[in-house]
């Protein structure tokens, strides 16, 4: 009995003991190896997708990152202004007839672009990327493959998707490539847009775009201008896509539009001039 008596003391003794150990380091040992990893750990490598929110017609929306931020890093999703000034850019994965429709536009209303091109798209269609850079617009990148490049984790692979689009952009214009990139599918990482910079590039998002790359489901002319018209803001980083019919259909009409409403254009290197 007094031999049991001993043995409840004893496992009651060492229970006491573990408690007030866990109170202390253990605790702090667990806790460590079960935590979360923090925001500061983990924030270079989380992935994201470029958003916005559209508060008010007219004004600038709110962006998955701000301007201070992003221009920390060369990067912008529009200029901070007050200058009824816009910044038209172009997404040019693959060639279906409507990119010259929307150049002949653009050369009527003396209006600069920006074309991200895809490195297939400049192989496969070298004649307009020389047209483009014959009649001023500026070229950037979209990389070679269209990939998801916040999945990317070296520098030495995230440079071969943008240096294989330069050299060969060179071989095909005699011209040096702008050091402007755009991320496919707006999919981008802190230490991507790092990236981006120590290899010497700016990195442009977008403050205004609509749905219009699907080639057999297209808007209306009316939605189009619903969407343009309505969100257009000064300083405004403008994203459509080359493939469009809808953009090719419209863009005389929609250059003209946006003049009227008092804005011009102006080419990515004034942004970049006045703001990053």
């Amino acid at each position: 009995m007094k031999q049991h008596v001993h043995l409840k003391k004893l496992v009651l003794f060492c229970l006491l003991a573990l408690a007030s150990y866990c109170a202390g380091t253990g605790i702090g040992f667990l806790h460590s190896y079960f935590q979360e990893p923090s925001v500061s750990e983990t924030s270079s490598q989380v992935s994201e997708n470029w958003g916005l929110s559209f508060q008010k017609e007219g004004e600038r929306p709110i962006g998955n990152a701000d301007i201070l931020e992003l221009s920390a890093l060369n990067a912008a999703y529009c200029e901070d202004t007050n200058e009824k000034v816009i910044y038209l850019t172009f997404d040019c994965g693959y060639e279906n007839g409507n990119t010259e429709i929307i150049l002949d536009a653009l050369k009527k209303h003396n209006a600069p672009a920006a074309f991200f091109i895809v490195g297939t798209f400049l192989r496969d269609h070298p004649d307009i990327v020389k047209r483009m850079a014959d009649e001023g617009h500026t070229i950037g990148n979209h990389t070679w493959h269209h990939p998801d490049m916040s999945s990317i984790s070296t520098e030495s692979s995230f440079c071969k998707e943008l240096e294989s689009v330069e050299s060969l952009f060179e071989e095909t214009t005699g011209q040096k490539m702008s050091p402007y990139y755009r991320p496919p599918q707006g999919k981008f990482s802190t230490a991507n847009l790092e990236m981006a910079k120590n290899l010497g590039y700016y990195t442009f998002f977008w403050s205004l775009a609509y749905v219009d790359w699907y080639e057999d489901d297209q808007p209306t002319a009316e939605e189009a201008y619903e969407k343009l018209l309505g969100r257009i803001h000064p300083g405004a980083i403008v994203l459509l896509h080359n493939t469009s019919s809808t953009n090719a259909g419209i863009m005389d009409e929609l250059l003209t539009k946006w003049e009227e409403m008092g804005y011009h254009f102006a080419p990515l290197s004034d942004l970049v001039t006045h703001q990053l």
